[in-house]
């Protein structure tokens, strides 16, 4: 329970904090759902003990902007382009959404994301056909005990009128929220806002929106800048020329963004989201994680959609980290030599996982990294596996070898929420009930047979 003293024994603890640094063998003390103390050789007593002499101790991951309703139609899009996707999920699928159908989706999406290591998840949640949409998409997030921001979007149908310019503004609904359910913005799971922004939706509508949600102290997220459409919008330029910019505001891909731009986001102390799988994959343009650390934007990282990448921040880590180096070395042989040295580490990639995904969600004060006063999101990592063993580096081996399956211990506001590798207090038979009973409405209503296993699934408009 979050009230007990937990005793973590003797891990090896990269805490992501550079005041204290990291340990080969050390101890963390929880109290009270806070972190109390790291260190060697702890004095303390009367404490439930967690004996960690085989793992790495190591902040939560964050995953910054994840379409968690998506969750049901997983690997659905495995061989599709980004005009697909569109086409056949996003102008398709969603008219069909019930409530009950967001509520499985969160619940099996955000218990996909904390099993893997993921504490805290940006719940990028455009669907919202109605207030009861939004309710049952909430009530899916609690349910889990995973720390989630629910960024409230815009119905997703007709997508000619809420996107490609769109005059229509931000739901009003969210003020229900805010005043009903997010009154104060403690909670395991906060409010922010999910707008278009001026890619989607006209400069007076992007303006409105940036109005409604500082009105409503409410960070904002929006995509920006993938795809041939999104390069050619110049949307942070615009948007600086209108004096919209600022620290409350994160940009997700940036992939087509000019270099200027970036600038321009890290002036107004502006974050970044990079989802490099799906964006290499679908043709939002390369991942631009290198070129936002040279603007001076640390980015944190995000999956994006299960439709057509795994659920899990440890393959999206190794991801963006090698095709930054990719596009370093290939740069360097185009010089006529090779690089002397990689420009980003393997520090640099569990960094944009935890600490920077925390500063883009706003909670950077909170968790993150493993520091004495913040929550104590933790996840342990056994090390004693043929992946992990000898640990020789363990960023490098955390980052570059680790995985879900490693995954055995987490704690989320000092409670534990799994242990010896398993879910505890989480009924998943129900879970996979719910899921692909909701998938199983999804694909009558698309004409998809029942049981169907579709390669080429083109679902009528």
């Amino acid at each position: 329970m979050a009230n007990e003293r937990t005793l973590i024994r003797s891990g090896v603890v990269i805490t992501v904090d550079k005041s204290l640094g990291d340990f080969e063998r050390a101890d963390v003390l929880v109290e009270d759902g806070l972190i109390a103390a790291v260190g060697p050789n702890l004095p303390v007593e009367d404490t439930h003990i967690i004996d960690a002499s085989k793992m790495i101790v190591l902040p939560g991951l964050i995953d910054t902007h994840r379409h968690t309703w998506q969750s049901v139609l997983r690997g659905i899009a495995s061989d599709w382009t980004l005009g697909q996707y569109f086409e056949r999920i996003r102008a398709g699928l969603p008219a069909a959404y019930r409530p009950q159908d967001v509520y499985a989706a969160n619940l099996l999406g955000a218990l996909e994301a904390l099993d893997s290591g993921i504490t805290t998840m940006l719940d990028w949640s455009h669907i919202m056909n109605s207030p009861d949409h939004a309710d049952e998409a909430v009530r899916g997030l609690r349910e889990t005990g995973m720390r989630a921001v629910f960024a409230h979007g815009t119905p997703s149908d007709p997508p000619a009128e809420w996107y490609f310019q769109s005059i229509r503004p931000h739901p009003d609904d969210v003020r229900r929220l805010r005043a009903e359910q997010f009154a104060a913005n403690d909670g395991l799971v906060t409010l922010a806002m999910a707008i278009r922004g001026a890619d989607f939706s006209t400069m007076d509508i992007t303006r409105a929106d940036l109005q409604l949600a500082r009105e409503l102290d409410l960070r904002v997220t929006m995509h920006i800048g993938g795809g041939l459409r999104g390069g050619q919008a110049h949307s942070i330029e615009r948007m600086h020329e209108a004096g919209l910019l600022g620290p409350d505001m994160t940009y997700v891909h940036c992939n087509c963004c000019a270099d200027h731009e970036l600038r321009l986001m890290a002036e107004s102390g502006g974050t970044a989201s990079v989802s490099a799988r799906v964006e290499m994959q679908m043709g939002h343009g390369m991942p631009a994680t290198g070129r936002l650390v040279a603007a001076g934007v640390r980015p944190s990282l995000s999956v994006d959609i299960v439709t057509s990448s795994g659920g899990n921040l440890f393959d999206e880590m190794r991801t963006a980290l090698q095709m930054e180096r990719a596009l370093q070395n290939h740069a360097a042989m185009e010089q006529g030599h090779q690089a002397e040295r990689l420009e980003l580490t393997a520090k640099d990639a569990l960094e944009f996982a935890t600490i920077e995904g925390a500063r883009t969600c706003g909670l950077e004060d909170r968790v993150g990294s493993i520091t004495p006063g913040k929550q104590a999101d933790l996840i342990l990592l056994r090390r004693d596996r043929l992946n992990l063993t000898p640990l020789n580096h363990p960023w490098g081996s955390v980052v570059l070898a680790a995985g879900p399956g490693n995954v055995d211990t987490i704690l989320v506001d000092g409670s534990i929420v799994k242990q010896d590798g398993r879910l505890i207090n989480c009924d998943l038979d129900r879970v996979y009930r719910l899921a692909n009973e909701t998938r199983d409405h999804l694909f009558t209503a698309a004409g998809i047979p029942p049981g169907a296993m579709p390669v080429d699934v083109s679902v009528a408009g």
